[in-house]
């Protein structure tokens, strides 16, 4: 796997952020982006439970890193996401964004957060 640039302050990848999560973002063999994080307490909703918003941002960011390797940069037009199961706290998640069609100025992408033990918690669909 490839890992993608980081940027200074972003709230998700910036190495310069003081309240940033400085997650390293990969892109694999099949243009897929993938990060893994273990969430801490500080970002829970309900006790024990990884906040809604963060999800949503770790699903935006990390599809939206598919155009990375077509040198694009897009904002985000549409983030819809489905809540299947709780994402717990302490526990070590997987995000995985691709690309479903690149238009000449949108682009469709789908994501999911994989719980540990391999299913998957939520999912999205999203345009840029």
């Amino acid at each position: 796997m490839q890992k993608q640039p980081n940027s200074r302050y972003c709230f998700l990848c910036g190495l310069q952020n003081p309240i940033g999560l400085k997650l390293a973002f990969y892109e694999d063999q099949d243009n897929r982006v993938i990060v893994r994080y273990v969430p801490d307490e500080k970002l829970q909703g309900y006790p024990g439970v990884l906040h809604g918003g963060i999800i949503s941002a770790l699903l935006d960011e990390t599809i939206g890193r598919t155009l990375v390797q077509y040198d694009k940069w897009a904002m985000t037009v549409e983030l819809n996401v489905r809540f299947h199961k709780s994402v717990p706290i302490g526990e070590p998640l997987t995000v995985i964004g691709e690309m479903v069609r690149l238009r000449s100025r949108t682009m469709e992408g789908r994501g999911e957060i994989q719980l540990s033990d391999g299913t998957t918690a939520v999912t999205a669909e999203a345009k840029y």
